[in-house]
């Protein structure tokens, strides 16, 4: 992967915001369990962060994909995982299919507020007995003229409790599995609709996470991206996108946490000298960054692939899986090397590791990536 001066200058851009409207906020939203969205997402808006594959008819910035790859591994050295999936979410899971599907006016009226950030947009697919299992779901939106009329819930919403919008997934038709879903856009000021609980998490407490419920929610039908019908396919296709970002994620996060680590323990004195004087912590960390350059190799051939219009349905099934489980063995890793300054609150490792341990669950668990890849390769 050869990266331009113009890539380059972008890395630096991204880092230099992070810098300056994530990191030094960090702590503050990590105890509140939430992050001003509202106030966050209009700054990375008129940097054009939040649209940048996107049509520049609708705000975007027509850039190629390699962008999206610096500002996913950029946005995880801001010290915590909670506020980068939520952007996460705005750039690269609610939005992907209201650009390539959605019609002229939904594009307007909800595309562009998102790409300059003065909307926050959520996905929500999630219910309580359909997880990694979409086709389980069993929310409804039932035709009435030229309304859809919505019922059920949905659970573990990220950004559920600020979404203006929601890209919704509901069943439009009594076909039983993946059959008759369809994507639909829902304003969370419609009647009916109501968050019924934020969630208290063991991680990413920065990003705000929420059970959603619809009552009698009447939408009109022209709020549907796309065909009627084919939301799951739609939805799959989205999901692909959102495991490339949380493999170009793990990236940012792991190279930013072996450093750190390194710079500890080069600062550490025990046993007469400095901890990485132990041949054994020095071997373990750069093993551990041998990890994470094959995991990158891996990520920008998936990029590659995407760019050239190719499907990276199983590159991105093998980087979520190698990139879950990364994570958590380098978070465990970090902590351990802290010792029992580690295990305090007060020290970001030990944030590190409670966030670090969803990678392996949400957008498809460890167990749902290797059913993918063996199905794929016949081994099911």
């Amino acid at each position: 992967m050869r990266f331009t001066d113009e890539h380059k200058a972008f890395r630096k851009v991204v880092r230099d915001v992070v810098d300056k409207e994530i990191a030094p906020h960090v702590d503050d939203w990590e105890r509140d369990g939430i992050f001003p969205a509202h106030e966050l997402f209009p700054k990375l808006g008129e940097l054009g962060l939040l649209g940048l594959e996107y049509d520049p008819e609708y705000g975007g910035q027509g850039a190629d994909h390699l962008f999206s790859v610096i500002l996913c591994e950029e946005l995880h050295r801001s010290g915590c995982a909670g506020v980068p999936m939520a952007i996460g979410v705005q750039t690269m899971m609610a939005t992907p299919s209201l650009h390539e599907f959605g019609s002229d006016d939904l594009k307007r009226r909800y595309l562009e507020p998102a790409i300059r950030g003065t909307a926050v947009a959520s996905i929500a697919v999630t219910e309580a007995g359909a997880g990694s299992d979409v086709a389980g779901l069993r929310t409804k939106a039932v035709r009435d003229g030229d309304d859809w009329v919505i019922n059920g819930s949905k659970l573990y919403i990220t950004n559920g409790t600020q979404a203006d919008w929601l890209c919704l997934l509901a069943r439009t038709s009594d076909e039983g599995g993946h059959r008759g879903m369809s994507q639909i856009v829902v304003e969370t000021t419609t009647p009916g609709f109501s968050v019924s609980r934020k969630l208290d998490k063991l991680g990413n407490r920065s990003s705000d996470t929420a059970e959603l419920y619809f009552e009698d929610v009447r939408v009109p039908v022209s709020n549907t991206i796309g065909t009627i019908g084919r939301g799951f396919q739609q939805q799959m296709a989205q999901f692909v996108v959102e495991r490339m970002f949380a493999a170009y994620g793990a990236v940012g996060s792991c190279r930013h946490a072996i450093e750190r680590t390194r710079d500890h323990l080069r600062q550490r004195e025990a046993f007469g000298g400095p901890l990485m004087k132990s041949q054994y912590l020095g071997f373990r960390l750069a093993e551990l960054s041998a990890a994470v350059d094959v995991l990158e190799s891996h990520n920008y051939a998936c990029a590659e692939s995407y760019l050239a219009g190719e499907d990276t349905t199983r590159q991105a099934t093998v980087a979520k899986l190698t990139a879950g489980r990364l994570l958590r063995e380098v978070a465990d890793t970090c902590l351990q090397f802290h010792g029992g300054m580690g295990y305090m609150e007060e020290t970001w490792t030990a944030r590190f590791f409670r966030d670090s341990r969803l990678a392996s669950i949400g957008g498809g668990a460890d167990e749902v990536m290797l059913q993918v890849l063996a199905r794929m390769d016949g081994f099911a």
